[in-house]
Order: C-alpha cells, then structure tokens, then sequence
C-alpha cells in the first residue's frame, strides 16, 4: 500500500512507561493507561483504513514482537523502534517506509487522545498537496507528523521534550523551502494534570 500510518508505542510493563504519571497513578495504573491509550488510538487507526488504503505500523520499545502482536492483533505491521533519541528514531521509521515504497507516512503517538479519524485522514489528504504536515500540541511539541519523502534536517538539531519542538522543526521547513500544512492545535497528556483530558475523551466514548 502506498500509505502508512505509523504508531509510536511502549508495551505497558508496570513501571517502565508512562513514568510522569506513576506519582499519581502509580506504577500498575501508568501501564494500565499506557495500555489503554494504544489500543484506543489503533481503534481509530482501523477506522481509517476503512476510509483509505494504508497499512498501519507499530514501532514499538518494551516487550517483544510476539508480546505486542499478541495484545495487539496479527493484521499489524511491528518493528522495533531503533536506537537514540525521539529525532533519530522517527528519521528511521520514516526510512524503513519509504525504502520499501511507501509514498506517503504519517508517524503519531498514543497520547493525543483529541486526535481523531478526520484528523488523520486530513494529514494523508493534505500530504497529496504539501511537503510536510504538523499536528502541533498545545504544550509546543507535535502529536502528528507526515512526509512523502524523507527530510532528515527535520530530525536534527530539535531540542526534544521541550516547548521549543514545533517552533523549531517548522523553522527548519522554511529554511528548507517546504510546504507545510498544520493540523489543529491539540492537546497531550503527559503530566498528571493533563490526565482530565482523558477521561473527558473517553466519557463520550
């Protein structure tokens, strides 16, 4: 298929995934979250490929293959996420799709609970037009990224988990004379004081 939509993910081991929130939740809590999270953004990913043809990719840390497909389902494309920090393992993600002919990729995490089918399905659509698509976090980070090509200066040089990401690889855009469409403005949940939008999103589920 020529589109791919790509899933960053941890196998929800108590104590070893979403570490921020362990004060709060505490460790079986965090990993239960962690849990849920994923498996309600692949339901949203499984509703897009009933609007569009693409395959959907696991990257995932944690665990082994045969744990993630097992929790996951068989009908999933896994892959380790590679080695260094957040830039180096997107540019690698985004690497593997396209040297096996992928044509457009879109990578997303699982902690943008407000990121929806018409979200994802306007990042594959607005990829046709633009170079890159951002889906900017409200905390100055991105929850969703697209490329039709690969643009390692994008994953360079970016101070990641600071409030500087979005500003900073958009500006690396407009020095590499990209076009650029932007999603909406939405939030993550990282901290425990972002955990209301969760259970906001899933009181209407």
């Amino acid at each position: 298929m020529s589109n791919q939509l790509i899933i960053f993910t941890r196998y929800p081991e108590p104590g070893k995934t979403k570490t921020r929130l362990i004060p709060r939740l505490g460790e079986q809590g965090a990993a239960t979250l962690q849990r849920q999270m994923t498996e309600y953004t692949l339901t949203h990913a499984r509703q897009l490929q009933s609007l569009l043809s693409l395959s959907v990719a696991i990257y995932y840390s944690g665990g082994s293959k045969s744990l993630i497909r097992d929790w996951l389902g068989s009908d999933l494309i896994y892959q380790q996420q590679s080695e260094g920090d957040l830039g180096q393992r997107m540019q690698s993600a985004f690497e593997q799709g396209f040297v096996v002919g992928i044509k457009q990729a879109v990578i997303i995490g699982i902690d943008c609970p407000e990121l929806n089918v018409a979200i994802l399905s306007e990042a594959f659509t607005a990829l046709e037009r633009y170079d890159l698509v951002l889906g900017p976090a409200r905390d100055g980070g991105y929850y969703l990224i697209g490329l039709s090509r690969l643009v390692p200066q994008l994953f360079q040089g970016i101070a990641w988990g600071t409030s500087e990401v979005f500003a900073q690889t958009k500006a690396i855009a407009q020095k590499l004379k990209l076009s650029i469409h932007c999603l909406p403005l939405l939030d993550d949940v990282d901290r425990p004081e972002d955990l209301y939008l969760w259970q906001r999103v899933i009181s209407y589920n």
